[in-house]
């Protein structure tokens, strides 16, 4: 149930910080999130049996948000000053329409407002959610193929703004757009064992910390060696993480 609870916050944060007349597709933003809360909703069928038999199910409740968490290694491909004050870490699914929609929106301002200002050191970790999205861990070896070749981040942007139309053969049209050697960057990603482990370590520590739904954050003060954070759950809108980013800073947490 966890995986649905996480699933409505986005859901409710999407629908909240969409202004109407910016909507692209909205029809079609909905349905695909109908499509992504029906597909969990058969997961979890499958997992406990249906939703519904017998007892009536339990009422939903909100995931939790602000959990302290130490994240044990703050290493990785770094977006911003790596002395920033302030560090966050999304786990993020790339075939998720809810990293999407947070990486329209309100990424877009904190890349602006902290990011390129030099406040925030952002890093990103693989949490691919394959039962419900089949391309999200071919988009996670693709970016870091990408990133072989030094255009990581603009692999990953790539794949999060189309990641609602993913295909087999898409990644590799990303590599030509990206003036990738696509020779290298196709035997890259058609290897299965390159970044195995990196992904299936990502994978561990969102476990570890608690963190089992996309997207997750942890914020906290930088360091260079264990952080300690905290968890910020959902594509909430700018304003929250702007908040909270401000409390960490004062607090020195």
């Amino acid at each position: 149930m966890r995986i649905l609870r996480f699933a409505i916050t986005s859901v409710i944060a999407i629908l909240s910080v969409v202004p109407l007349g910016a909507q692209q597709s909205l029809q079609q933003q909905n349905e695909q999130i109908l499509n992504e809360l029906k597909a969990i909703r058969q997961l979890l069928e499958r997992l406990a049996g249906p939703i519904g038999a017998g007892a009536a199910a339990p009422v939903p409740t909100l995931a939790p948000v602000n959990d302290k968490v130490t994240i044990g290694s703050v290493t990785g491909v770094v977006l911003g000053k790596p002395d920033a004050p302030l560090t966050m870490i999304e786990y993020t699914d790339l075939q998720c329409p809810f990293c999407r929609q947070f990486h329209i929106t309100a990424f877009e301002q904190l890349k602006k407002e902290y990011i390129d200002t030099g406040k925030l050191r952002y890093l990103t970790r693989d949490l691919p959610i394959e039962s419900i999205h089949p391309y999200a861990m071919t988009a996670a070896k693709a970016t870091r193929c990408a990133g072989d070749q030094n255009k990581f981040w603009e692999m990953r942007h790539s794949i999060l703004l189309n990641n609602a139309k993913l295909t087999t053969d898409a990644f590799a049209t990303f590599a030509q757009d990206l003036k990738l050697n696509t020779g290298a960057f196709n035997k890259c990603v058609a290897d299965p064992s390159k970044f195995q482990a990196e992904i299936a370590k990502d994978m561990a520590e969102a476990t570890a910390a608690g963190l089992s739904a996309t997207p997750s954050f942890v914020i906290g003060k930088t360091t260079t060696g264990a952080m300690d954070g905290i968890k910020f759950i959902g594509a909430q809108p700018f304003a929250a993480f702007d908040a909270k980013l401000k409390e960490i800073a004062a607090k020195g947490q």
